[in-house]
């Protein structure tokens, strides 16, 4: 075998089945066609039906398989019925992409309970309750890629950011918890903290500061590379945790962001 096939037969995700949450756009869009282009079935999770369709028929013209799956990822019961529809659909799940997060750019005394509440749920508890369906049967196929959307704000702090901060910290610390547990299952378990990335959530954080959108712009590109991220940048580092070229990672923190926390 040549070089350049054993490198192809390392990133290859031919008969995956991998579920991406908050899929419908952004950093979940761009890695649900990354792990087709990679070969894999992708199911794809998002409480945004219309937008979540139209998701999945752009992904499906890379010629693999799509599906969609309205979830609100905070719902125990929508996440139990999601990935049982989806290995009733497959057969199988391979990787999971836990993705979906808002934010809500305030400090502790502007915060509301139900906005402290939402941002735990979306960014931290649904880890929680997408895991623990997805795992058993992940034991089932004898090995499986779990891969979470931490922040660099899961590393430091940041202003404003009390409630996401506190989520995306979780975040990092529950991937290690699961990658302790789970390694003897074959389970893989890592996370990926982006730095600022150029999605409709980066956008919307200007406004929630009142910030003009440019000026937010050019103070999140100040970083060695001199650029915001792009969600591909994020995405091929999903492809990475996903295949076998990570086979030997789990527990891993990867810092996607141009240079920021350096």
């Amino acid at each position: 075998m040549s070089g350049n096939n054993k490198i192809k037969e390392l990133m290859s995700l031919e008969g995956k089945v991998a579920i991406i949450t908050g899929g419908a756009s952004g950093i979940g869009l761009a890695s649900a066609k990354r792990l087709a282009e990679a070969g894999a079935t992708i199911a794809l999770c998002d409480i945004n039906e219309s937008k979540g369709k139209e998701a999945a028929a752009e992904v499906q013209k890379l010629g693999t398989e799509v599906q969609f799956y309205a979830c609100d990822v905070t719902s125990d019961l929508d996440c139990r019925q999601a990935i049982d529809s989806i290995y009733r659909d497959f057969g199988r799940i391979d990787i999971l992409f836990n993705n979906a997060g808002i934010i809500w750019r305030k400090s502790i005394t502007e915060l509301s309970e139900d906005e402290w509440d939402a941002v735990l749920d979306v960014n931290l508890k649904a880890i929680f309750l997408l895991s623990r369906y997805v795992i058993p049967l992940m034991e089932r196929s004898g090995e499986g890629s779990i891969i979470n959307t931490g922040s660099g704000w899961g590393l430091k702090g940041g202003a404003k950011a009390a409630a996401y901060c506190a989520a995306k910290g979780g975040v990092v610390n529950l991937t290690r918890a699961m990658a302790i547990d789970h390694g003897k299952q074959r389970i893989r378990v890592n996370c990926i903290c982006p730095g600022d990335t150029d999605t409709e959530l980066l956008h919307e954080e200007a406004v929630q500061l009142g910030l003009p959108e440019g000026e937010f712009m050019r103070e999140a590109s100040d970083r060695p590379l001199q650029r915001v991220g792009l969600p591909e940048d994020i995405a091929n580092a999903v492809l990475y945790f996903a295949s076998e070229l990570s086979s030997w990672i789990t527990g891993s923190i990867l810092v996607v962001d141009g240079g920021g926390i350096a």
